[in-house]
């Protein structure tokens, strides 16, 4: 997948920026106040608001890949979320409410593509009606004041074409482009004074008096390491071998990760124009994620899924055997698709906290102070809603290291 969208008014600027940030490294450097593992959103997130808060610091991103977000950041459906399913006082809900805000804002100010779209959750049947008042309670505990329950008449009105008998309304759900968000952070970072260092991979982490010493192979091979009195890993997919080089037992400390993978399947546009909005079917308990609904791209583009399933390995060819298990689990309610109509787009994985059966776990955004790491900060588990949820956990980073 290209880091860039075509979309991005400053595509120009951003090549320009993407080449810069890939090109930096941290020869010479020996010891830095913040290291940040890891170049998604949320690490560039991260980086920039630790350079914006502690300037005169020293902040390190280093980023295994040639260029930043090229795992989970930009393999998703590039919704911004409201906050409507999420366990009330989990940190998935409360950084998702305070994140979509931020985001937002950030667009605005910097122009990044964006649009709110708005969403409806639809219910085919009266079960699964029932579960809309459930669904529109739990958003507003959890802060969305916004939300409304449209009876089948107010459905047709906003989206003519799908059958539904009700739904929950969420004008405040939204779209963005996640490559141009991307190289924006990736800028504030470096403008702040953040060195943002793309092909450094990291191998290992040891202890050292004055904090941690990060070793890494650089872009030519080399190894070389780098001291750090914090480190914050917000390596994604990587998160869990990283917790472990720095002395972490993941699996007693419930920090295992387990890969979740999510197809994506087109329809035409001659068809995609017949759904306006983002339409999802009730979120089901035994669900990996939220079933398999309509996304909409900035550039016009109608997308069906994510599926869930959980792999061994990052894979991230689309099954076009799955289409029809993607007609299944949406033709009730869009009738006016065909099987034919779907073919295979994209794929994504998630970094997923809970094993095949077991419940959804919250994020982990932890100071390991109490197991004798002080200065070393584990984000782990952190799939979406994170995209939404990147600047708030900048914030709430930097918060622990103000401290």
């Amino acid at each position: 997948m290209p880091f860039l969208s075509s979309c991005c008014p400053a595509a120009g600027f951003c090549d320009s920026l993407v080449s810069g940030v890939t090109e930096a490294g941290v020869a010479g450097m020996q010891t830095v106040d913040s290291i940040i593992i890891g170049g998604g959103v949320v690490g560039l997130a991260v980086a920039a608001e630790l350079a914006r808060r502690f300037p005169g610091r020293s902040v390190v991103l280093l980023e295994r890949n040639s260029a930043c977000g090229q795992e989970t950041s930009s393999r998703s459906s590039e919704v911004i979320h409201a906050g409507i399913y999420y366990d009330a006082g989990s940190l998935r809900a409360r950084l998702c409410v305070e994140g979509k805000t931020l985001l937002y804002q950030f667009c605005r100010r910097w122009d990044i593509p964006h649009r709110r779209i708005g969403k409806l959750i639809v219910a085919k049947s009266p079960d699964e009606a029932d579960t809309l008042t459930d669904l529109m309670n739990r958003g507003r505990i959890n802060g969305v004041d916004d939300l409304e329950l449209l009876d089948r008449r107010q459905v047709q009105a906003l989206e003519p074409h799908v059958k539904a008998i009700s739904a929950v309304w969420s004008p405040t759900t939204g779209i963005i482009d996640s490559h141009c968000l991307t190289a924006r952070l990736a800028w504030c970072a470096a403008q702040q004074g953040a060195t943002v260092a793309c092909r450094h991979e990291v191998i290992g982490i040891d202890r050292a008096a004055d904090g941690y010493a990060v070793r890494f192979y650089g872009p030519d091979g080399t190894k070389d390491d780098l001291h750090s009195s914090w480190v914050v890993n917000c390596a994604g997919l990587g998160a869990e071998p990283i917790a472990a080089y720095a002395g972490i037992d993941t699996a007693g400390a419930g920090y295992r990760l387990y890969y979740c993978k999510g197809e994506y399947f087109r329809i035409p546009m001659s068809k995609g124009h017949l759904v306006e909005h983002l339409v999802y079917p009730p979120p089901y308990k035994d669900l990996l994620g939220l079933g398999i609904h309509v996304t909409k791209s900035l550039d016009g583009m109608t997308k069906l899924g994510p599926n869930a399933f959980y792999v061994d390995g990052l894979d991230y060819d689309v099954d076009p055997g799955h289409a029809l298990e993607f007609y299944d689990g949406i033709k009730d309610y869009l009738p006016f698709l065909s099987r034919d109509d779907l073919q295979p787009d994209t794929a994504g994985i998630r970094p997923k906290l809970q094993a095949p059966d077991e419940p959804a776990r919250d994020f982990i955004i932890r100071h390991e102070a109490d197991k004798g790491l002080p200065g070393f900060i584990n984000l782990i588990g952190i799939e979406s809603p994170g995209l939404t949820s990147c600047l708030a956990i900048g914030n709430m980073v930097a918060a622990m290291i103000e401290l």
